[in-house]
């Protein structure tokens, strides 16, 4: 009898689970047809389009309605983000609508990519041509979005907040110490005296080339910083080198406004009145409407319908060959095939925000972006990455269009495979087998290399590398002598990559739409991306528990989730890899 009510309770608090889940689920659905068939806002006259700074900036919006309501229930922050794509069209939509006289620019602590945040500041300097105004206000500046909110007509920040102004960083985690202590030996075969991806594994400090070509770029990205906030500020680049050489987040904020980084003092409720006197032809009886983004997203393209498009693909991520995040290649390859074969696509825009990855994976998407550039025009946009893997499937293009401070290049190819000898001993474990030739044992996790082993993998790597060689010496129409001086696993940035030939043009997602309409000769078109985005029920489907789970490990984790991800995606080194360094993270 125990034993049934045990089991009965148990089956009872089981469907009560389901069905709570089932009710959580039906009214987000509902919830999100009801937004969906809201009816489109109409903007009123003197209406400010406010863009608050905060969150993830992501090249693609995604569609996740439920995150904050299951964050909430398991007791973990929300993690938002803004998608690029979004952004940089609500900013068109705000430069062309005439109801709208202004952007503000509402203060938080947005993260993302230089170069995509340069596309955004890009995009805030075109409306400005308009002669409507931008406003910035926030508590607390970061360095990054003091750089994008250095081109507003007005900076204002609290009394008592911060301006990050410190130039930048960046560090490397080595796991060399952790893998000796642990019995594992990272057994490494690379061509490429830059390929520092490796160096990880096998070093406890950076190589003499690698700490050269990232004091290289960094200077280089830092400079191009500088550059736009002395334009914009009117500061000599002399000036703001010293000012970020005093820290400038812990200097009193007075500072700010007399070194001319920052125009005014104020609290947040006297904003408003601010931007009233920005208004143009705004009575003092008039109201001020302040638009939200998500509202903004709303508000239907103005652009006709044509029957010519332009494909813009997104490439985000790692190159893998079977993993559910990325660019999973057998999917990337199906896409591009659908879009080569559609005939009212006219033109194609490849957009490549990726350090790289599976070089098998990269080829086959090589191969696929080779076959659709002799049916159409091929454009390449680079996002803040499009590196190794990522510069692999970009070297084809007709023109390759990058951002200033675009990591790109790393020319180069390695391979990892791990020997376990030293942990089987330390566990006790031994191995005993037979085999029918004298290679049937051949690359064991459970020994070190034989040296005829090695000589293999080193080939296989170098054929890799020529291989990868000869894509760009015939995608970029130059010498494989000419790619190999170039090479050799070094990061250039955008800048530096159009001074050797890796890259045709500085600019961002709309120059590479432009260049793609005039090659293909059109005088009217439409934009369609790919791959669709999925709907926000599919995406809840299919990702809850996996969000969950990476959710909760890193609030438990906190700043050491990035050492615990390095060690976890150990296992999706399979085969050789075309793959920048791992998880470069420039402060």
């Amino acid at each position: 009898m125990k034993q049934f009510l045990k089991f009965t309770l148990a089956t009872i608090v089981g469907i009560l689970i389901v069905w709570l889940l089932g009710v959580l689920i039906f009214f987000g659905i509902i919830g999100a047809i009801a937004g969906a068939s809201e009816s489109t806002p109409k903007l009123k006259p003197n209406s400010v389009y406010e863009l608050t700074l905060e969150g993830n900036l992501i090249d693609r919006s995604k569609d996740d309605p439920f995150s904050s309501v299951y964050s909430k229930a398991f007791g973990l922050s929300t993690e938002n983000s803004i998608g690029l794509d979004d952004v940089l069209a609500n900013i068109q939509k705000a430069k062309n609508d005439a109801n709208i006289v202004g952007i503000y620019l509402k203060g938080g602590m947005l993260s993302g990519g230089i170069a995509s945040i340069k596309e955004v500041r890009n995009a805030l300097l075109d409306f400005k041509k308009t002669g409507k105004f931008v406003v910035a206000y926030a508590d607390n500046y970061s360095q990054r979005m003091y750089y994008l909110v250095s081109c507003a007509d007005k900076i204002l920040i609290n009394p008592q907040g911060m301006l990050e102004l410190k130039g930048l960083s960046t560090q490397t985690m080595f796991l060399k110490n952790t893998l000796d202590k642990l019995g594992i030996e990272m057994q490494i075969v690379k061509v490429g005296t830059f390929k520092s991806a490796v160096e990880p594994f096998v070093n406890t400090k950076m190589s003499d080339a690698n700490r050269l070509q990232v004091s290289v770029f960094m200077n280089s990205i830092w400079n191009t910083i500088l550059k736009e906030i002395s334009t914009s500020r009117k500061i000599p680049l002399d000036k703001l080198n010293m000012y970020a050489d005093e820290m400038m987040m812990f200097q009193p904020t007075e500072k700010s406004k007399q070194y001319g980084l920052v125009d005014s003092l104020v609290y947040i409720d006297q904003v408003d009145s601010i931007i009233r006197k920005y208004a143009k032809n705004i009575k003092k009886s008039d109201n001020l409407t302040f638009v939200k983004h998500s509202t903004l997203i709303k508000l239907p393209d103005t652009n006709k319908y044509d029957k010519n498009k332009v494909a813009v693909i997104y490439a985000i991520g790692d190159i893998t060959d079977s993993e559910s995040e990325g660019i999973v290649s057998k999917n990337m390859v199906k896409t591009i095939n659908d879009v080569a074969k559609d005939s009212a696509v006219k033109a194609v825009v490849f957009r490549v925000n990726s350090p790289g990855g599976s070089a098998y994976g990269s080829e086959q998407i090589w191969h696929a972006l080779s076959m659709l550039k002799t049916k159409k025009p091929l454009i390449v946009s680079m996002g803040d990455y499009a590196a190794s893997g990522g510069y692999y499937i970009s070297c084809m293009a007709d023109q390759i269009v990058a951002q200033p401070n675009t990591l790109t290049g790393s020319i180069g190819i390695f391979g990892v495979i791990p020997n376990i000898k030293g942990l089987n001993e330390k566990l006790g474990f031994t191995y005993d087998g037979v085999k029918t030739n004298k290679m049937s044992d051949a690359i064991s996790v459970n020994r070190p290399f034989t040296p005829e082993e090695r000589d293999l993998m080193q080939n296989y790597v170098n054929r890799g590398y020529e291989l990868f060689v000869k894509r760009c010496a015939d995608g970029r129409k130059m010498k494989i002598e000419q790619i190999k001086a170039i090479a050799e696993g070094r990061v250039w940035t955008g800048e530096d990559a159009l001074k050797i030939g890796l890259v045709d043009k500085i600019g961002g997602l709309k120059d590479a739409i432009k260049l793609a309409v005039d090659k293909a000769k059109l005088k009217s078109y439409n934009i369609s991306e790919y791959p669709v985005k999925e709907d926000f029920t599919t995406r809840f489907m299919k990702n809850f528990s996996k969000d969950i789970e990476t959710r909760f490990v890193k609030a438990q984790l906190g700043e050491q989730y990035t050492i615990f991800k390095q060690i976890k995606n150990l296992d999706k080194i399979n085969g050789i890899q075309a793959r920048m360094t791992y998880d470069l993270i420039i402060q």
